[in-house]
């Protein structure tokens, strides 16, 4: 697709929150949230000029690699949304975007991820077989106030769940959608802590990725304010989560 005519590098687009989206307390599910906040960053690189059909046809596609999300509240049923995102840096075969989202107005959500080009053939990273001079970086425009960060995963662990990996767990790039792993994990969390939204920030690592029909470990550990989960394939780590709670 060629860049469109109105691209700009900070770009802004509405969601209205439908009854699909929501935990039954009428409040945004936290993996909707990560999926609003993708579906927008597709739609600036589609807007750009490198989507993922145009980064198809180079056997190319982003993917996530870690990601923090800040939340002070969840918006809900009907209200509308609008996120914001930039690209902080981009260089070769990576990327960091932030996002922003608000209702009527206030910010209520701020994340920064860390996203990578992915060779869907040769299944490893390379560099970005497309031009980007004409996206402006803002390295000094941060959403969130930390940044994301390598979750430690050393301590000692509970198991949680053996589970294998089913094709409704699979996104267009052939292997595990990164909303799934969340998914997952959050499946396994006191019921209270998502529908009171006591999780105040999140981070994420993705380690290795998982195809159809992997058998994989779900692992907990919980301290006083966080609780970390990890998955893990043949005893290789594949997937982080940190929850820090209210």
């Amino acid at each position: 697709m060629p860049i469109a005519t109105n691209f700009t590098s900070i770009f802004s687009k509405e969601w209205e929150i439908n009854f699909t989206q929501c935990m039954p307390n009428g409040y945004l599910k936290y993996t909707d949230l990560c999926n609003i906040l993708q579906l927008t960053a597709a739609a600036h690189s589609d807007s750009g000029g490198i989507s993922f059909t145009d980064m198809y046809e180079y056997n190319q596609a982003w993917v996530l690699s870690k990601m923090r999300v800040e939340i002070a509240s969840l918006p809900k049923w009907r209200d509308v949304v609008t996120v914001k995102t930039w690209v902080n840096s981009l260089e070769k075969s990576r990327s960091v975007r932030a996002f922003e989202v608000y209702v009527d107005g206030k910010k209520i959500v701020g994340s920064v991820s860390f996203w990578a080009v992915f060779n869907t053939e040769k299944r490893r990273p390379e560099g970005l077989a497309l031009p980007y001079e004409h996206i402006e970086l803002y390295p000094e425009i941060k959403a969130t106030k930390e940044s994301f960060a390598k979750i430690d995963i050393s301590s000692e662990k509970e198991d949680v769940i053996e589970k294998s990996v089913c094709l409704s767990d699979l996104d267009i790039v052939d292997h595990v959608n990164n909303v799934k792993y969340l998914e997952w994990c959050l499946d396994h969390l006191e019921t209270d802590l998502v529908l009171n939204q006591k999780i105040k920030s999140f981070e994420m690592n993705f380690l290795r990725e998982l195809s159809l029909n992997d058998k994989v470990v779900i692992h907990e550990n919980y301290s006083e304010d966080s609780i970390i989960f990890s998955i893990t394939k043949e005893n290789k780590n594949c997937y982080a989560l940190q929850l820090n709670l209210e």
